[in-house]
This record gives structure tokens, C-alpha cells and sequence, in this order.
């Protein structure tokens, strides 16, 4: 028999064991080779009309995959060469030369990782299309029909995994030159020692951890303590107070809580909580980088993952914020206006809701007397009549009436950003016209517009009399064309007719252009990051299964001796569930923590509302890590209630 063959039946023998190891690279090799295949298709780079966006961002989410996956691998093999060393210490007892045992590891590594590399590009293969038209759906194209697998995509990611797995075999055929003997046999007992108990390192780890939260929660442009230490810092200190916090937490806080828990002698010694309370204390000191580890990735994956979704979930709010109105534009002549009548008449998929001709002044202003952090003492606004504004906002829905008189004012910020934007209300301002100065007063502030902004200028709204007073002194005035129609996000023809009919003076804005841009971008960044996030998570709760499995093979002994003494599989069950709930719930709280915390900075930093989509996303996380804590938790059972 031949050291390969003895490989191959090496892996047949622990495929069990191998099962999430494979099945985690062969994910990891399919998302790697979808998101290639994606960056040479042809079809969506015409479909994103030539963008070079789809090719860099695949480009550069590929090099991010490629290191996750990297580490990834290389983890997952340490935890399965530990778990031979036993095995391996026993071939070189009975006389097999260790040079032998080195290549029957690599062996065995290697061709774990190429059948994984041809699962995973076969699999990558056939999901490809479906992939595609994901892509396109969620960037907000038409499905293309057509797809073919680039010879590319297969050599590159062929070259990747295969330098990936050649390396982690080599360090599989070092195993036996770098422990001797005795350390091989008692690689078990490692890390069975208890930890000890420190309250001061205990309260240290939450104070790392709140001075994170404190650093990251505070508001970016009035604080000091960020002005003093830089924006390029102070995000790097946030990053490492809240790793060492969450380390010291795992390693020293929850052992504390732990010997804490068995002081309480009711509680100890009340049924099964003697041994998952032992169990824990003995190995969650050693636990505690992984932990660390996971909880990281988990926060960032959430983060990014909430991120990302939060503004495909925004996209068409975002759009109607910013284009009120399907369309927009100045009117030229009557003839150009009636041509605009026709295209939208005569389109079968859009019927007209509303169409109104708007009177616009064009005024300057001495803004000197606005509050605000970032402001000109001058500035341009369009202006618009009361009742114009009344009617329009009417007709797009909004029961927002208003009553100004004399000379009372309105202001339209649809990007209203509180701290930066001007303190608007009570605020006077100088119009100047034709040598003639207006003052008015700002009454209210309305955090929308009834004109797209790609048309006008800042939008205020001044009483009727005031405006008609204006209107009769300055020679700045057009008329506004103000269009909204039924299907606008679906509009991309009639869009396109209408701008061709248009000069580029006419400052054509619509719903559609600004809602495509949205879908594309974003789809983009969701698409990404669910998939990276997806690879993420595999492979985090891949590396507590491996590490549960782990202890799950040292502990057999003691749940033999459990069972002989009358504890039956239903307690037994009931123990491992605990003992693992906590390995698991640990750092997926930890990541929501930070998570959440991160969100709301960010929220903060965008003025956006990230909650329904975060929400989601953490309900959506939190679901398949449950699948895999089942998982962990029936294949501990089987592993230490075997041959019993």
C-alpha cells in the first residue's frame, strides 16, 4: 500500500470530521470563482455600460477573499494536525521514518484541497448564471439570457487555491519535525490548567471596552478629544481599546463570572452544572483569542454587511428625496414642452399623473445672519410662491400647507443635517435684487423640496405678495416644468427620449437617473457584501465546530465515566447544549455590541436611519449561526456518547 493510498483512506476513515472543513472551502472556493467569473463577464460590463466600478470592486473583493480565505484555511488545518498529533505520534512509535508520516500529511491535505478546488469551481459553474441575473436584479438591470464561463476565472482561481492549499500542506508535513514524542501523545491535556480570577483585569476590560464605545459614540464634529488626537487616529484607538477590551473580557471577566457562579454552591451542585460550569472554567481561558477573533469578524461582517444593505433599503427614499417629482426641467419654448406632452402620452408603460408649470425666481442673498457651522455669506436661491409650493406639495401627496405673509420665508433642506446645516428658524436673510434689498425672516424649515434638486438651486419659499413684488424687479424668472408620471423607477426609455429631446441648458432631472445610480451602486456593495459576509460567517462558526469537536474527542472519557455512574443521554444532551451555547453566544453578543455601536456612529456620521436594515441583517446573521450551534451541538453528542 502506497503512503497516497493510505492518504485517501485517511479521509474517507474522518470524512465525518472533515465534512464542515471541506464544505467550507468548497463555499469558499465558489464564491471566489463566481466573483472572477463576474469580473471578466462581458455581459454585465455592457449591461453596466462599460463601468469599469463592477471590474475594480470585484477586483479588489477578490483580494479581501483571497486573504480571509488564506487565514481561514491555515486555522482550520492547525485545529486538524492538533488533532492527530496523537495519531501521527503513534506512527512514528511503531517505526514508520518521520519523512514518511510528513508526506502522508501532505498527501492527504493536498488532495483535500484539489477535490475541493473541482467541487467548487463545478459547483461555481452551474451557479454562475444564477449569480449573474442576482447581480443584475439587485444592480437593477434586465436579466440577460446568456452566460458563459470564462477560461480565466477558472486559471485564476485554479492558481489561488492551489498555492493556498500547497502551503497549508507543507505545514501539515512539518507537523512531525516540530513536536517531539511525548508533546504529540499530550496534545489533549493542553490547556486543561485553571485560569485564575482577577477583578482589577475584570473591571479593565470593560473600561477599554466603554472607552471605545465613549470614543466612537462621541459627535465628530464637536468633540474635542477627536479634534486633539486626528480623524486618522482616533478611529485606530477606538479599534485597539475595544480588540484588548474584548480579549481581557473573554479571558479574565468571564472566568471571574465563572468562579463566581461556583461559589454559588445552590446553584453548583444543582444537576449537570457542576460539569458544564468546570468544563467552561478549565477551557475558556484558552478559548479566549478565538473568541476575540470571532467577535471581531462578526461585528465587522455585521457592520459592513448593515452598511451596505441599509442603503440598498434607502435607494428609492433616497431617490424620491432628492426628485420629488418624476421629472424636472426649464422650460425653452412651448414647442419643446408640448413635444416632452407627446412622449409621455404616447408611452404604454408610464401614464401621467400630474404635470405642473411652475414659476422659479433666481434671487442672491447676504446669508451672514444664518447660524451655521459651514456657510457663505452669500448665496444663490431659487424661489417659489406659497401657493406653488402648496399646489405642488398637494399633488405629490404631502399634506404640508403653509400660510406666510408679508415677509415671512420658508426654507427647503432635503439634506438637513443637524449641527451642520443652519439653525433656519427665526433667521433673517438679505435678498438683493436689481440694487433693491428684502429682508425676511425664516418661519419654518421643511426637510424635504417640491423641486428636484438637479434643476434648482437651494429652494425658499416666500409669501405670495413678497414673490409677486420680485417677480415684477427682476428679469432671473423661468418656468420650472414639474412632471410626475406612474412606473418611474422603471422609466429608463422614456428617460432617455426626453433628454435627447432636451438642450443640456434645460438642467433635465429625473427620479429615474438618480434611482439607477442608487440601485447600481448599491446593489453592487450589497451583492459584495453579502456574499463576503456569507464566506465570513462560514468560516467563523467553522472555527468554534472545529474547536467544540475538538474538546468533544478529550471529553469522551469523562462522559463515559458520567454514564457509568447513571447520568442518562438526556442530561448528558442538556450539558452539551449549555456548554456550547455559551462558546457560541459569547462573541455573536460581543459583535452585535460592537456592531450596534458602529451603526449608530455611522448613522450619525450619514444622518440615516439604519435600523429596520440593520435589524434584518443581525435577525438574518443570528439565524445561521443557530444552524450551526445545532450542528456543533448533535455532533458533540455523537462523538462523546460513541461506543459507550
Amino acid at each position: 500500500m502506497t503512503l497516497f493510498s493510505i492518504a485517501r483512506k485517511n479521509i474517507r476513515k474522518n470524512l465525518a470530521n472533515y465534512f464542515l472543513y471541506f464544505a467550507s472551502m468548497i463555499f469558499s472556493i465558489v464564491i471566489y470563482f463566481t466573483f472572477v467569473s463576474l469580473k471578466y463577464d462581458t455581459a454585465i460590463q455592457s449591461a453596466a455600460e462599460g463601468s469599469t466600478k463592477i471590474s475594480s470592486a470585484f477586483s479588489a473583493a477578490a483580494v479581501v477573499l483571497i486573504i480571509f480565505v488564506a487565514v481561514f484555511i491555515w486555522y482550520s488545518n492547525s485545529f486538524f494536525t492538533r488533532k492527530r498529533k496523537k495519531e501521527v505520534g503513534l506512527y512514528s512509535l511503531l517505526g514508520v521514518r518521520k519523512k514518511q508520516i510528513g508526506l502522508m500529511l501532505f498527501y492527504e491535505n493536498f488532495l483535500m484541497g484539489v477535490l475541493a478546488l473541482l467541487a467548487g469551481i463545478t459547483l461555481g459553474s452551474v451557479l454562475a448564471r444564477f449569480f449573474v441575473s442576482l447581480l443584475m436584479k439587485v444592480m437593477g438591470y434586465d436579466a440577460i439570457t446568456s452566460f458563459s464561463i470564462s477560461p480565466e476565472a477558472i486559471i485564476n482561481t485554479t492558481i489561488v487555491f492551489m498555492i493556498i492549499t500547497l502551503i497549508t500542506s507543507l505545514q501539515g508535513y512539518r507537523l512531525i519535525y516540530r513536536f517531539k514524542l511525548i508533546e504529540l501523545f499530550h496534545a489533549d491535556q493542553e490547556g486543561e490548567q485553571e485560569p485564575k480570577a482577577s477583578w482589577i483585569t475584570a473591571i479593565l476590560s470593560l473600561v477599554f471596552v466603554g472607552v471605545g464605545y465613549w470614543l466612537a459614540l462621541q459627535n465628530l464634529l464637536q468633540s474635542k478629544v477627536w479634534a486633539a488626537m486626528g480623524f486618522m487616529l482616533t478611529p485606530l484607538v477606538i479599534l485597539i481599546t475595544v480588540i484588548i477590551g474584548t480579549y481581557l473580557l473573554f479571558s479574565t471577566l468571564t472566568v471571574t463570572l465563572l468562579k463566581l457562579s461556583r461559589n454559588n454552591k445552590n446553584r453548583f451542585w444543582n444537576g449537570m452544572n457542576i460539569i458544564s460550569i468546570s468544563q467552561l472554567l478549565y477551557r475558556i481561558k484558552g478559548n479566549a483569542r478565538t473568541l476575540t477573533i470571532i467577535a471581531v469578524l462578526s461585528a465587522t461582517t455585521l457592520t459592513a454587511v448593515g452598511t451596505a444593505y441599509s442603503f440598498y433599503y434607502s435607494n428609492a427614499a433616497n431617490a424620491s428625496l432628492a426628485n420629488p417629482n418624476s421629472m424636472t426641467f426649464i422650460s425653452g419654448d412651448d414647442v419643446t414642452t408640448k413635444r416632452i406632452d407627446e412622449l409621455i402620452a404616447s408611452s404604454s408603460d408610464h401614464g401621467l399623473l400630474y404635470h405642473a408649470t411652475v414659476p422659479v425666481l433666481e434671487v442672491d442673498a447676504d446669508v451672514s445672519g444664518l447660524d451655521a457651522a459651514f456657510s457663505y455669506d452669500k448665496q444663490t436661491y431659487s424661489a417659489i410662491s406659497n401657493q406653488d409650493f402648496n399646489e405642488l406639495a398637494k399633488l405629490q401627496g404631502r399634506k404640508e400647507a403653509m400660510e406666510l405673509k408679508g415677509d415671512e420665508a420658508a426654507v427647503l433642506d432635503p439634506v438637513y443635517y443637524e449641527g451642520i446645516s443652519p439653525a433656519y428658524e427665526g433667521s433673517k436673510v438679505k435678498l438683493m435684487q436689481n440694487n433693491q434689498e428684502h429682508d425676511i425672516t425664516f418661519k419654518q424649515l421643511k426637510k424635504f423640496s417640491v423641486l428636484n434638486m438637479g434643476t434648482v438651486y437651494s429652494t425658499i419659499v416666500l409669501s405670495d405678495e413678497l414673490f409677486a413684488k420680485l417677480e415684477k424687479e427682476t428679469n432671473k424668472s423661468f418656468s420650472l416644468e414639474a412632471y410626475g408620471i406612474s412606473n418611474q423607477d422603471q422609466a429608463k426609455q422614456l428617460t432617455e427620449e426626453i433628454e435627447g429631446v432636451l438642450p443640456e441648458s434645460a438642467g433635465f432631472a429625473s427620479y429615474y437617473q438618480d434611482y439607477a445610480r442608487g440601485m447600481e451602486s448599491s446593489g453592487l456593495l450589497i451583492f459584495m457584501g453579502g456574499f463576503l459576509g456569507l464566506v465570513f460567517l462560514t468560516a467563523t462558526v467553522s472555527i468554534i465546530y472545529f474547536k467544540q469537536l475538538t474538546e468533544a474527542n478529550s471529553d469522551k472519557a469523562r462522559y463515559r465515566i458520567l454514564s457509568k455512574i447513571g447520568v442518562n443521554k438526556r442530561e448528558v444532551r442538556k450539558t452539551i447544549a449549555h456548554q456550547v451555547l455559551f462558546i457560541f453566544a459569547l462573541p455573536l453578543i460581543a459583535g452585535i455590541a460592537h456592531c450596534s455601536v458602529a451603526l449608530i456612529a455611522l448613522s450619525r456620521l450619514l444622518n440615516m436611519n439604519l435600523l429596520i436594515p440593520v435589524v434584518i441583517c443581525m435577525g438574518v446573521y443570528t439565524c445561521i449561526y443557530l444552524i450551526y450551534y445545532v450542528v456543533t451541538v448533535n455532533a458533540y453528542y455523537r462523538i462523546v456518547t460513541k461506543n459507550k
